[in-house]
């Protein structure tokens, strides 16, 4: 059976794909929210942040304190940049997959359409034409290979990324701690 027989069933497919495209939307404007406020609140931390480090910096009265206050003041600065790279980069993870969520059950809609549409055209097909249904089925189980492996490759390489940008945060809180 065609999935758009009628004029109802088109209206409905066009309000899933307003809806899907409303919820995504709706989810990137709070990721950006929270970014923003990440960015608001970091900026925010950063200026009291040099406002005492420099007050500390005038206070000063011979060189080895300075000595000591640069040590001292490079591990908490370091970690809070790690920490600020790690809050954006959860963001962003979250977003992609998101994404990624959405796609793949767009996808897999789509599949189960088209294998629904060719099976019913399938049915009222003339003799003789089922070398064309059985090449498109073929060309179908095809392309859902191909995307199923660029989609495990995708979660790879995030996987990679995730395990090496915790391997750089735990190289610069080691390298300012001394440890």
């Amino acid at each position: 059976m065609n999935k758009f027989t009628t004029p109802e069933q088109f209206a409905d497919a066009g309000k899933a794909g307003l809806e899907a495209l409303l919820s995504q939307a709706t989810t990137a404007f709070a990721r950006a929210e929270r970014l923003a406020a990440l960015n608001l609140n970091t900026s925010r931390a950063m200026l009291e942040d040099g406002a005492l480090n420099t007050k500390a910096i005038m206070a000063i009265k011979d060189p080895q304190e300075l000595v000591k206050l640069q040590t001292t003041l490079a591990k908490p600065m370091v970690d809070k940049a790690v920490a600020y790279a790690r809050s954006v980069y959860e963001i962003a993870t979250e977003g992609q997959n998101e994404m990624a969520q959405a796609f793949e059950t767009q996808i897999a809609e789509m599949n189960k359409t088209f294998s629904a549409a060719l099976a019913q055209a399938e049915k009222s097909a003339p003799a003789g034409s089922e070398a064309l249904f059985a090449a498109a089925k073929q060309s179908m189980a095809a392309a859902s290979s191909a995307y199923d492996s660029m989609n495990k490759v995708a979660k790879q390489a995030a996987q990679m990324t995730e395990a090496n940008v915790a391997a750089a945060t735990k190289a610069a809180t080691k390298a300012v701690s001394g440890k």
